[in-house]
């Protein structure tokens, strides 16, 4: 059973938080746990939660009329899902299953959206984080419309660090919770494409590939070497 509040500080969603309103998380949050392969909501679904994953990995998926599932995003843990939370009465845009073994702490959207006006202060980074991801999205949009195969792997990759809230512009190594294949499925590649750009990257020291992992050994100078190759 993971400690709640704990959770939720661990979210860079809330971090502007005062203590007094983890506390009243807290009271309001709720705890699900989902087998790995299981549905945690469907797209279109009318639910509006925040979720803030307190253990294993979620993705965002897509279906095609064939049945195909596409992976757009895997979320870590500390990260949210559910961004529709801040605009109720849509529906969900996209499906979400947990990618393993997966414990989520959700907050009724009515009653955290009370939370956020009665603690103001939050709301900037509220903002800044929301504002990361569309800008992230876009950015995705750009690449596949204007950069090549290795620039657009690269940046995937760091996308998939800044939309947890990681910023982008540090030193310190991220791991990503990632195969090779999972990689492919995202970006519309074979894995045999993938493994030669990411072993391309690591020759430079900028990745490193583990069995179920991709670490980013250094956020900035991958960022530096993909502008170069625009």
């Amino acid at each position: 059973m993971p400690d709640i509040k704990t959770a939720l500080r661990s979210c860079p969603l809330l971090k502007a938080l005062p203590e007094p309103a983890f506390d009243e998380a807290g009271l309001m949050a709720k705890v699900r746990r989902f087998s790995a392969g299981q549905t945690i909501y469907d797209r279109g679904s009318m639910q509006s939660t925040l979720c803030i994953i307190a253990i294993g990995t979620v993705r965002v998926t897509s279906v095609n009329p064939a049945g195909r599932e596409a992976t757009l995003i895997i979320f870590d843990e500390g990260s949210w899902f559910g961004d529709t939370v801040f605009s109720p009465g849509m529906p969900r845009v996209y499906g979400v299953t947990a990618h393993e073994d997966a414990t989520v702490i959700e907050l009724p959207g009515e009653r955290f959206r009370q939370l956020l006006a009665k603690y103001p202060e939050s709301y900037p980074v509220v903002l800044d984080m929301v504002s990361r991801r569309l800008w992230s999205a876009i950015s995705i949009l750009e690449d596949d419309a204007l950069r090549g195969v290795s620039a657009r792997l690269g940046r995937r990759l760091l996308f998939l660090a800044e939309i947890q809230g990681i910023r982008i512009s540090d030193t310190d190594a991220v791991v990503l919770r990632l195969t090779r294949e999972q990689i492919a499925n995202m970006m519309g590649m074979t894995r045999q494409g993938v493994h030669r750009r990411i072993k391309e990257f690591e020759s430079l020291g900028l990745l490193r590939l583990d069995y179920g992992k991709v670490t980013i050994t250094n956020p900035s100078e991958l960022k530096a070497h993909i502008a170069a190759l625009d």
